[in-house]
């Protein structure tokens, strides 16, 4: 037993269905299609499905199920190209202070044409690496200027959660990049599993030691980045677990910075002598590079370090460092303006696999061009 307005919607929806079949092919559903199945004017169903408002809730179910019985899908960019429609996108990143950031900004810089062609403004906002306050800053400035998306790199953000609960509740879409922030602060996370590329290090360098005893000379940039604090994280959980005969220094913080890195790396090598490895968890790779050099170490610490750039791939080519796990931040970037332009237009996000970090030795570098 089904009630009238159903059994019409029905018929519709067969005559519906002969008049778009001809020659063998279905042509393809039209907001027209939906506004007659469902009785309502075009107007209205436009209204309902571009959401805005001020339509009732029995025309809204009527329009919704006429929606799911033709199979329509609205044509989001021919709606957006029509109302003359622009989104406004914003980038919230750390300056180019080193290789991991500087590829990041030359993937915005390529994008540029193509999201100008789609009707997207893209204004990029740099703030200081490490510097929480100066993340909180960035988001500030931000408000008040009515983007529609914003995705940020996250620097311990704590001083940063008032700013993008604001810009949240006034409607911008929040992406976190890089470094994952609290759900509450953000609609999604662009990255990889950083516990999981933590593991992975151990895993690697567990490997070469066998039964072996060994010890771990561990840097990263911050504990306060939650990128770092993850893989750290993640690569005492398997040393402890399943290589119990590895012991790990005390963390070196280095901001990210050479000349920290260098300091004390060389003099972390002098106080603990007979180091088997060395993993970075961080950035500041040139500094470490240029230690395990100058102390001809290569033969003695296994090196593992995240993200490829010029340097690593000399040093992974002479054999200085033997493995970078490389997040592909090219591709995170692609991925976080598909998703901002989605969210932003309410549709749900691309269909995507997991990031999984690209973990290159010497025999498998890409292409320079790559």
């Amino acid at each position: 037993m089904i009630d009238a307005y159903h059994f019409l919607c029905s018929v519709k929806r067969r005559q519906r269905e002969d008049c778009r079949t001809w020659g063998g092919r279905m042509k393809s559903p039209t907001l027209h299609d939906v506004a007659q199945l469902a009785g309502v004017s075009y107007a209205t169903a436009d209204r309902v499905l571009n959401r805005r408002g001020n339509v009732a809730e029995k025309s809204v179910r009527k329009v919704e199920e006429a929606v799911a019985q033709l199979g329509y899908v609205r044509n989001v960019a021919a709606a957006n190209l029509s109302r003359n429609r622009r989104h406004r996108l914003a980038i919230v990143l750390p300056r180019q202070s080193h290789p991991f950031f500087g590829r990041m900004h030359e993937q915005l810089r390529r994008a540029d044409h193509h999201m100008k062609a789609a009707q997207v403004q893209l204004d990029v906002v740099e703030f200081e690496a490490f510097d929480a306050g100066a993340l909180d800053a960035a988001l500030s400035g931000l408000l008040g200027q009515e983007y529609d998306g914003i995705a940020f790199v996250g620097q311990g953000q704590n001083e940063a959660l008032a700013s993008l609960a604001t810009l949240r509740a006034r409607g911008t879409k929040v992406v976190s990049l890089v470094s994952d922030a609290p759900e509450s602060c953000r609609d999604h996370y662009i990255g990889i599993d950083n516990v999981k590329a933590g593991r992975t290090a151990a895993r690697l360098i567990g490997m070469t030691h066998g039964d072996r005893a060994g010890h771990v000379i561990l840097t990263a940039g911050s504990l306060a980045v939650r990128d770092h604090s993850d893989r750290i994280r993640g690569f005492k959980e398997v040393l402890r677990t399943d290589f119990p005969r590895i012991t790990v220094s005390d963390l070196i913080e280095t901001k990210d910075q050479d000349r920290l890195m260098r300091e004390a790396l060389r003099a972390r090598i002098a106080k603990e002598d007979g180091a088997s490895a060395i993993y970075n968890a961080g950035a500041g790779n040139d500094g470490l590079i240029e230690v395990v050099r100058m102390l001809d170490l290569r033969a003695q610490l296994f090196c593992v370090v995240h993200e490829v750039s010029g340097k690593i791939r000399e040093a992974l080519e002479e054999g200085v460092i033997h493995v970078a796990i490389d997040q592909r931040p090219e591709i995170e970037m692609n991925r976080a303006l598909a998703l901002l332009q989605a969210i932003v237009d309410d549709l749900p996000p691309p269909p995507a696999p997991e990031l999984i970090p690209a973990i290159y030795v010497r025999d498998n570098l890409p292409d320079q061009q790559s």
